[in-house]
């Protein structure tokens, strides 16, 4: 059952802004509304945020610029445009090296801490073993971001005071999205180095579309947004390398006509991924992307409750 929390107020973000302590990175996040509530799309930005804690960066064994390789940069600014098809946007402003929503609430690698993490933290999945569970331990190539422990209060402060608020309001917007249309598609929005780690990895896609192999999301809805990215002379390929994370996997349920789909943009298309900065025709991009967003937010996905039935 979906728990709602309280609406957070919008702000603005600006790119790589040192703050004090973390609890001074206010808003954590924000929500873009439309001015009618037209769509049963929702859009999440959870790892674009770029605001850095100074007691954050003074923990790090990493300057700035390599902490955010790990941000998936500029990906709110290509979606900014779904409130003007009747689709919220929600957007993270703290970075993905201090707090991973994109993971369960728990999930911590005790040697990164200072004292006993609760019993019900999941210290064992894959993601914790590859070091990015819910507070990072690395960032790009393996580099190792802390110089010393950190003290579990410390964790789980980032847990309360973000992590929760965070899902709660996200959950309250797709509740409220099922309350109006009957049907609920959350688009997790997200960006990809151009190049894998892995020596034999072949060129990754312009857009990999995350289904979770088909368990988050109406394969009717993904053929479709599939067509609107190659409409535009993208390639678009699924599931490889990215199948969706904690989000997709925790918010979509096809059966009962609550879809989650991940998006994940390759960074080359639109950035210059070592300058970390836009490429000179971000703009372009970002218009040729308003028309998917625009066609997916005003789809007509309620006629999809045929999917639910077929499931049953």
């Amino acid at each position: 059952m979906l728990r709602l929390g309280p609406a957070p107020v919008n702000g603005g973000s600006a790119r790589v802004t040192a703050w004090k302590t973390a609890g001074e990175i206010e808003p954590a996040f924000d929500i873009l509304e439309p001015s009618e509530r037209a769509s049963p799309v929702v859009f999440n930005s959870p790892h674009s945020g770029a605001r850095y804690p100074a007691s954050f960066l003074a923990s790090s064994r990493l300057d700035a610029r390599a902490l955010r390789r790990s941000e998936d940069a500029f990906v709110d600014e290509l979606f900014a445009c779904a409130p003007q098809f009747g689709a919220p946007l929600m957007r993270a402003h703290f970075p993905r090296a201090f707090l991973d929503v994109n993971r369960e609430p728990y999930e911590l690698d005790p040697r990164m801490f200072d004292g006993r993490l609760p019993p019900f933290a999941n210290t064992r999945s894959l993601r914790v073993a590859g070091g990015l569970g819910t507070i990072a331990r690395i960032v790009g190539e393996a580099q190792e971001i802390y110089g010393a422990r950190l003290p579990v209060s410390e964790a789980l402060e980032r847990i309360e005071t973000i992590y929760k608020p965070y899902h709660r309001a996200l959950k309250r917007l797709v509740a409220r999205a099922y309350r109006l249309h009957g049907v609920a598609l959350l688009i997790d929005c997200h960006s990809m180095p151009s190049v894998g780690l892995a020596r034999d990895e072949r060129a990754r896609a312009d857009v990999v579309l995350g289904d979770r192999y088909g368990a988050s999301c109406s394969p009717a809805i993904v053929d479709f947004v599939e067509q609107e990215f190659r409409s535009l002379g993208l390639e678009t390929t699924r599931n490889r390398p990215y199948a969706g994370g904690y989000i997709t996997e925790h918010y979509g349920a096809p059966a009962s006509d609550l879809h989650a789909l991940q998006i994940e943009i390759n960074r080359a298309i639109y950035m210059d991924e070592q300058r970390h900065v836009k490429r000179p025709d971000f703009e372009d991009l970002a218009a040729r992307l308003a028309g998917v967003v625009e066609r997916v937010a005003t789809a007509p996905f309620g006629s999809l409750g045929r999917v639910r039935a077929a499931a049953e």
